[in-house]
C-alpha cells in the first residue's frame, strides 16, 4: 500500500440533531483527506464535534441525529449512499473503531475472546476453531498476558488498560485500512496511556493503515499526529501538519488551547491560562464567528460574518501553512485555500 494512496476523503460533512430546543449542528461542513500510513488527530473541547465526526464516518449516528449533507468517500465509495447491509461488509472489516470508554464498551455478558472473535467469524469466514486461534494471537499481540487462559474471562475480570487492549484487538482483527480511535486513553493512568499509544503506533505501522485519533490531549497530538484538525462548535477552525500547528498556530482558539498547557518551566505560583468563557450552545450559536464571544482579538466583522476555511499565512519553516477560519488571518493571507 503506497503512502500516497487516499484512504478517506470527507467532503462538507454535516450531521445535525433535531431537538426540542432547536436544530443542533454537531458537525457543520467538515472536510479533510487522509492517506495510507498517516495519522490525523482531531482536537477540541468537549462538544466541538470530534466524536460525532468519527461516528458519522462509521454511520453510527442514532436518532434524532442524522447525516444531512456531504460525502464520506472510502476509496471513492460514498459511505453515505450505502445500505446498512452494504455498510456492514465494510464496518468492522475495512474500517474499524476503538470506542471511548473501555469500562463500558465491552458487553459484560460475553467472554472477551468471543467478542474479539466475532469480527473474524462475520468478515473473514473462518470456523470457530480458527477464530479462537487467531484471537489468542491477537490478544498476545496487544500485550494481554496468558492470552490462552484469558480468552474465556469476562470484561469485569480485566483492568481498564487491559479492556482497552481487548478493544484494540477486536478493532485490528481484520487488518482494517482505516482505524478510528476515540479518546483511547481516557481514564487510564499516564503509564498505561503511553503503552496504549505506543501499541497503536506499532499496529498502524504493521498494517500500513490510516489512523484517526480523537483527543483533547495536546501531548497525545504531539506524539502521534501527522496532521491536526482543530474543531470548534462543529466546524474546522484550523487544519494542517502537526509541526505547523504547534510552531505557528494561527487561529485564536488554537493559540488558546496551546497556551493553556502547563509548561515545564511553570512553578506552583504560575496561574493557569484557560480560554475564557465556555463553548456555545450548538442549538443556539452566536452570529458570525462561533468563537467570537471568547476571542481576545475579535473585531466587528467577526460578530457579523462567519469566516470560511482558507489558506493561512506561511506556516513553519519548510511547511505549506495551515488552513484557518479566521477573518484576521484571512486579511493577511490572501487567496482561499483548497
Amino acid at each position: 500500500m503506497a503512502d500516497s494512496e487516499i484512504i478517506l476523503r470527507v467532503e462538507d460533512l454535516r450531521t445535525h440533531f433535531g431537538l426540542k430546543s432547536g436544530l443542533l449542528k454537531a458537525v457543520d461542513g467538515v472536510s479533510f483527506t487522509l492517506r495510507a500510513g498517516r495519522t490525523l488527530c482531531i482536537v477540541g473541547e468537549s462538544g466541538s464535534g470530534k466524536t460525532v465526526t468519527s461516528l458519522s464516518i462509521m454511520r453510527l449516528i442514532d436518532a434524532p441525529g442524522r447525516i444531512v449533507g456531504g460525502r464520506i468517500l472510502y476509496r471513492d465509495q460514498d459511505l453515505t449512499q450505502l445500505s446498512e447491509a452494504e455498510l456492514e461488509k465494510i464496518r468492522g472489516d475495512r474500517i474499524a473503531m476503538i470506542f471511548q470508554d473501555p469500562m463500558t464498551a465491552l458487553n459484560p455478558a460475553f467472554r472477551v475472546g468471543e467478542q474479539i472473535a466475532e469480527g473474524l467469524l462475520v468478515h473473514q469466514g473462518v470456523d470457530r476453531e480458527e477464530a479462537r486461534r487467531r484471537t489468542v494471537e491477537l490478544m498476545g499481540q496487544v500485550g494481554i498476558p496468558h492470552p490462552e487462559a484469558r480468552y474465556a474471562d469476562y470484561p469485569h475480570q480485566f483492568s481498564g488498560g487491559m479492556r482497552q487492549r481487548v478493544l484494540i484487538a477486536g478493532a485490528i482483527a481484520c487488518s482494517p485500512d482505516l482505524l478510528i480511535a476515540d479518546e483511547p486513553t481516557t481514564a487510564l493512568d499516564v503509564t498505561i496511556q503511553a503503552q496504549i499509544l505506543r501499541l497503536l503506533k506499532d499496529i498502524q505501522r504493521g498494517l500500513e493503515s490510516a489512523l484517526i485519533l480523537v483527543t483533547h490531549d495536546l501531548g497525545v497530538v504531539a506524539a502521534m499526529a501527522d496532521e491536526v484538525m482543530v474543531m470548534y462548535a462543529g466546524k474546522v477552525v484550523e487544519y494542517g501538519d502537526v509541526a505547523g500547528i504547534f510552531e505557528t498556530p494561527q487561529h485564536p482558539y488554537t493559540k488558546g488551547l496551546l497556551a493553556s498547557l502547563v509548561r515545564l518551566d511553570d512553578t506552583p505560583e504560575t496561574p493557569l491560562r484557560p480560554i475564557p468563557g465556555a463553548p456555545p450552545d450548538l442549538a443556539n450559536l452566536p452570529r458570525g464567528c462561533s468563537f467570537q464571544p471568547r476571542c481576545p482579538v475579535a473585531v466587528d466583522r467577526c460578530l457579523a460574518d462567519a469566516p470560511l476555511l482558507r489558506q493561512g499565512v506561511s506556516g513553519h519553516q519548510g511547511g505549506a501553512g495551515q488552513q484557518v477560519a479566521c477573518h484576521l488571518v484571512e486579511e493577511t493571507a490572501g487567496e482561499p485555500g483548497s
